[in-house]
């Protein structure tokens, strides 16, 4: 009785295959391009093939190693296209990994971990992967850009367990400040209760809480709009520690974030009578409040008696009645606040400037605006990217194209970096309009600067130009740069794009792009790829028929290799399944073998075991493996045990 277990949290490592795989690919390279071959058979794509793999003993390196500025940029980009190709769990990500072992530094890793943060489960094997290098050691910021990645992809149970093997390990002092990013990402997933449980965790891990501590969970929460249970966790606490004035502050501005200044003015009085003594902060943060409150004349009386409370206003105190005039659409308030500034000699931060500027543009004051643009600027307040960006909106609302340039030049003047909004803006009027002679000009002005345009950017301009007469091969032509760029389009881009060129006839188009995405190293590409077939995919394996001539040979070449080993096919059967990072990458190989060369028993010979551990997409992803695995040999399917993986009780 032949028994494979199976579990999602620890899998197999195959190290059993690779000769047997090298020696497929070795046979197959005469009859096709390697990369070809490699995506065919859903295996890595060495970038570096001539390296020598990795081994304890051959490697090591030193962790002060350094880079030059260019040569680190490039081994950036490189290893960040690696962890986006290779981010399904059944993927080979360390061979993948193997040729950039000797240059890795703890510098590299950082900004790697710092490019790639929405890729979760990429990222952390990055990081164990690194961390057994001989000689290698992880810096401080690492292990906290990791925690930090980990809980902005919800991977909870993932982080709880990084943090217990620090422990155990003792590799890494686990600071209170580790613990700060646990919050920020429990509120970021609107999970307030989990964040209060990490709080009571700390000890667990040899931290004791202090008001530090206290006043981050508190702040977080408030910043996420989660004040009533920041109050109701410091009501219960409050006698274990002793709350100080930043405390108090915390929740009055969180209680003014919603708009209940009852409750901020209630927080207040209990300040004063706690005896702490008050200070500018909390009586800016009780102005804040009235003003959210739409208390604005309680506000204004309560500004008015700072100066007999020994607290002189600043530009903070200030800038809260100017947010509020413009909140109220009351310019003519507006001035007459930052006029009182000049006069104590009182200069407003960039937020303040750009709260009027916007209120202006929308008033269609753009004169005023660009004098208050001026005024920045001889006031050494230099205008960040939306200072611009809220005047460029005016000018591509109005169609004015000159004008919209001629700011662009101003922010090339001030050193001021133009961002995916300001081009994505210009872009979209210049080809409302009509002007593409100037749109290859902004497109080239981007690259010229090194701006990499995103998907939205790309977004814009197909979006744009399959509207226009003339122009959908330029769109199509965009559309090929993000795939070869291996940028993911959006779904709605990919429908427009074939639902465009299918009404005008041009089908087979839509088939040319799909097979470009299905040669894509990325796996959320090539899903899409469906798309643009309008979902035909799924009939190609339903009869010989149905094949195309291209994967007809790549079967045969495969069946080729692998006939006349029945043992080997098994294992290379098991590799597909359990590797593939989609059930359609691995169907051609398993049609071919089962129907060409496996003879399957008429009787049920042979059981597999699965053991399903972990969250319950983890657990779902073991009983799939299973169900195909037993299907394809005829096997009876044991599911053995369920278990639910440490720290999986979270609220989600």
């Amino acid at each position: 009785m032949a028994i494979i277990s199976l579990s999602t949290r620890a899998r197999p490592t195959y190290n059993f295959f690779p000769s047997f795989l090298h020696y497929l690919l070795f046979q197959l390279q005469p009859y096709s391009n390697s990369r070809t071959t490699r995506s065919f058979l859903n295996l890595p794509v060495f970038h570096r093939p001539n390296s020598i793999p990795f081994s304890s003993q051959s490697h090591s390196i030193e962790p002060q190693q350094s880079l030059t500025d260019s040569s680190s940029q490039n081994l950036v980009n490189e290893l960040s296209r690696v962890l986006s190709d290779y981010r399904s769990p059944g993927h080979d990500l360390d061979s993948a990994l193997t040729p950039f072992v000797s240059e890795i530094n703890a510098n590299l890793v950082e900004q790697v971990l710092k490019r790639c943060k929405n890729l979760g489960f990429s990222a952390q094997r990055f990081f164990l992967w690194a961390q057994k290098i001989p000689g290698f050691e992880h810096n401080r910021e690492a292990h906290h850009i990791l925690v930090d990645i980990l809980g902005s992809s919800r991977q909870f149970p993932l982080l709880w367990d990084f943090l217990v093997e620090m422990k155990r390990a003792e590799s890494f002092d686990i600071s209170q400040e580790i613990f700060w990013v646990v919050f920020r990402a429990y509120c970021r997933a609107n999970l307030p209760a989990d964040a209060i449980r990490a709080f009571n965790k700390m000890s667990d891990f040899g931290i004791r809480p202090c008001v530090d501590d206290l006043d981050q969970l508190l702040f977080i929460l408030c910043k996420k709009k989660h004040v009533k249970h920041a109050q109701d966790f410091f009501d219960r606490v409050k006698g274990d520690f002793t709350p100080t004035v930043k405390t108090y502050s915390i929740l009055i501005r969180g209680w003014g974030e919603i708009g209940d200044s009852s409750n901020a003015h209630r927080l207040f009085d209990e300040m004063l009578e706690s005896g702490c003594g008050v200070d500018l902060l909390a009586w800016n943060s009780m102005l804040d409040s009235l003003c959210k409150g739409q208390k604005v004349n309680e506000a204004y009386e309560l500004f008015r008696g700072m100066r007999h409370k020994g607290l002189e206003p600043d530009a903070y105190t200030y800038s809260i009645f100017i947010r509020a005039s413009c909140e109220a659409n009351d310019l003519h308030s507006a001035f007459r606040v930052l006029d009182s500034m000049r006069k104590y000699d009182l200069v407003p931060n960039v937020f303040t400037y750009n709260c009027v500027i916007k209120k202006l543009c929308m008033n269609d004051k753009v004169d005023e605006a660009y004098e208050l643009l001026d005024e920045m600027i001889e006031r050494r307040v230099s205008p960040d990217t939306w200072s611009y960006n809220t005047i460029l909106a005016f000018h591509c609302d109005h169609n004015e194209v000159n004008k919209a340039l001629r700011l662009i030049s101003i922010m090339d003047k001030y050193a001021c970096l133009p961002d995916r909004h300001t081009y994505n803006m210009v872009l979209k009027m210049l080809i409302r309009i009509g002007r593409f002679d100037r749109v290859e000009k902004v497109w080239g002005y981007m690259e010229d600067r090194g701006f990499y345009p995103s998907v939205s950017t790309y977004a814009v301009m197909i979006h744009g130009l399959w509207k226009k007469k003339g122009k959908l091969e330029e769109a199509c032509k965009y559309f090929e740069m993000m795939i070869d760029e291996g940028i993911p389009p959006y779904t709605t881009t990919c429908e427009l794009l074939r639902n465009k060129l299918v009404g005008i006839g041009l089908a087979e188009i839509t088939d040319i792009l799909a097979e470009k995405m299905e040669r894509s190293t990325s796996c959320s590409i090539q899903e899409l790829s469906t798309i643009m077939r309008g979902n035909r995919a799924h009939v190609r394996v339903k009869t010989e028929e149905e094949w195309s001539e291209e994967r007809l040979l790549k079967g045969n070449l495969a069946i080729g290799v692998l006939k006349g080993n029945q043992c080997r096919c098994f294992e290379f059967v098991f590799l597909i399944v359990l590797t593939s990072c989609s059930l359609h990458s691995s169907e051609l190989l398993l049609w071919a073998l089962s129907d060409e060369m496996v003879s399957l028993p008429a009787k049920s010979n042979r059981y597999i075991r699965v053991d399903c551990y972990g969250g319950l997409n983890q657990m779902r992803k073991d009983l799939y493996d299973g169900v195909g695995v037993a299907h394809l040999l005829n096997a009876t399917l044991v599911f053995r045990k369920f278990e639910v993986a440490a720290y999986w009780n979270e609220s989600s």
